[in-house]
Parts: C-alpha cells; sequence; structure tokens
C-alpha cells in the first residue's frame, strides 16, 4: 500500500514559487536537491492537517486557509498538493529543516531537478496560475 505525502506550492506576487534545499544528511532521499515543503501524513491525519503542521515544523509558519490544488499517484505515494499566494520574507522564516529557501520563476524551475519527481506538479500549477 502506498504512502500519503502533503506539499504546498507558495507563490508571490511575482509567480515566483518557492523551494527549500534539502538537507545533505547521509541517508536522506534526494538528499542536497530543491524540493517542494511538505512531508508524510501520519496516521488519523488529514491531508490539510498534515500540511498546516509540517509548515510548523519545519518553517514556524501557521497557515490555515490553504487550497487544494491536485492530488497525484506516483509509483511510491500519493501525493496532496496545497497552494497559497503568500509573499513571505524568506529571510525572516526560521527554518527547522532544509538547508535554505529561495523564490524561483518558472524558468528556474523547469530547469532544476526536483526531489521526488515535483517538476510535473510544479509546471502544471505554472500551467493553470493565471487562472486562479
Amino acid at each position: 500500500m502506498k504512502h500519503s505525502d502533503t506539499s504546498i506550492i507558495f507563490v508571490n506576487d511575482h509567480n515566483h514559487v518557492l523551494l527549500l534545499l534539502r538537507d545533505d544528511k547521509l541517508g536522506l532521499p534526494y538528499r542536497n536537491m530543491w524540493d517542494v515543503p511538505g512531508g508524510h501524513i501520519e496516521p488519523g491525519e488529514t491531508p490539510e492537517q498534515c500540511i498546516i503542521r509540517e509548515m510548523k515544523e519545519e518553517m514556524n509558519l501557521e497557515f490555515y486557509d490553504l487550497k487544494l490544488f491536485c492530488q497525484k499517484e506516483f509509483d511510491d505515494r500519493i501525493e496532496y498538493t496545497f497552494w497559497k499566494r503568500e509573499n513571505l520574507n524568506i529571510a525572516e522564516i526560521e527554518l527547522m529543516e532544509g538547508q535554505r529557501l529561495r523564490w524561483f520563476t518558472r524558468e528556474e524551475a523547469a530547469a532544476t531537478e526536483l526531489a521526488y519527481g515535483f517538476n510535473e506538479i510544479v509546471e502544471k500549477f505554472y500551467q493553470i496560475i493565471n487562472n486562479i
């Protein structure tokens, strides 16, 4: 049985998406790669509860008005990706996991291999961003 994960695409007013550089620790999957923030859904937790918890744990951010962008089945998991338009000042974010955050343009995100196969989801997001 596949596990379930959640992720969130933060997009600013310039239509840049926020990505997280994963830690460079031995044994960590996709170490030292750019990723969409998120994590594993715990037993008894809804996808929305999970992404709220993960953002508090990873970045000390609290958001509750998140919108589900898509649900995608990968070979290894089911991914629930939320989104929120937010002009976060990444210099002020207290990062608890990962090395750093960075805003990416559509072209930069497309030219970067993202962890866990997120390039497809990020590109799909960019295809409809002007309609949301």
